[in-house]
């Protein structure tokens, strides 16, 4: 019998959902569940508060034998209350990071994240070396190092702020895949897995979404004059970046010289200036996208 209020106490959402309007209101669904494992569905007519609350009792008997209750209308939302900061204490904090992985458990994990705001991670006022900025703009990461709350989660995220013309050089996640979403602007993305599979490219738009397999060197740019905002979910709570152009370069300059080809030789004094001009990882390009947009 518990286990069908449980049930059906789970789908008092949708049902909420589900039910006709009346006069402009949901009205308040009402769950009236017997001993066996069969329900009924009332509505009442009373007027409710936004979804409603949905009370679950046995209908064969005048006292409750379970009662659930949901009041998802009673919800203070977050312009009714203020939003505390969130919490940066624990982020590059070698020592508790340590202490959390090797928590056995959860619950022993929860306990170490304290107070409950270092549960929140402020993508607008990171914790100190979470950024990278180049000229074209900045992207912010929230893994195990910066916000250890996603310690035993499996996941990490990212968001970058693309000014225009600006672009994420080519680079790749070493360690997990990645699903990205425009959440303003638009962007232009590329990505090639590896040798032999040919390279992607889509533009995406607000509210669009790719995905960049594990290991794919990928790329993305903003064409316009407007900025653009990604947001980018990783399996693993630490992916890892590696930067192309950046990696490449860093190699002595017999390797580079040999990579590139005899036809296309550097002199050492050259090799080093060349290194030096590379952007950051954001950098500000292409040249026709920043004429149209009058950067110099």
């Amino acid at each position: 019998m518990y286990s069908s209020i449980f049930i059906v106490a789970s789908l008092l959402p949708l049902l909420a959902l589900a039910a006709p309007q009346v006069g402009g209101i949901f009205p308040e669904p009402t769950i009236v569940l017997s001993k066996g494992l069969s329900s009924s569905i009332a509505t009442a007519d009373s007027t409710p508060s936004a979804l409603g609350t949905a009370t679950a009792t046995a209908a064969s008997s005048s006292t409750p034998v379970a009662s659930v209750s949901l009041s998802l209308g009673n919800l203070a939302s977050a312009s009714d209350s203020a939003v505390e900061p969130a919490d940066t204490s624990l982020a590059n904090n070698r020592a508790i990071i340590a202490r959390l992985l090797l928590a056995p458990k959860a619950p022993e994990r929860i306990k170490l994240i304290q107070p409950d705001a270092a549960f929140k991670f402020d993508f607008a006022s990171p914790p100190a070396d979470t950024d990278t900025r180049g000229l074209g703009g900045h992207t912010v990461r929230a893994d195990r190092e910066s916000f250890p709350a996603l310690i035993g989660t499996g996941v990490s995220m990212s968001v970058g702020f693309i000014g225009p013309c600006g672009f994420n050089t080519p680079h790749t996640h070493p360690r997990s895949s990645e699903i990205n979403i425009v959440v303003q602007g638009a962007l232009q993305t590329q990505f090639t897995l590896e040798n032999g599979a040919r390279t992607i490219h889509n533009t995406l738009g607000t509210n669009q979404m790719t995905v960049f397999p594990q290991g794919a060197l990928h790329t993305e740019f903003n064409p316009n004059c407007e900025d653009a905002v990604f947001v980018a979910g990783f399996a693993s709570e630490d992916p890892g970046v590696q930067s192309a152009a950046q990696t490449f370069f860093g190699f002595d300059q017999a390797v580079v010289e040999a990579a590139i080809g005899q036809d296309f030789t550097f002199e050492g004094k050259d090799i080093e200036t060349f290194r030096s001009l590379i952007p950051a990882n954001v950098a500000a390009g292409v040249e026709s996208c920043l004429r149209k947009c009058g950067i110099n």
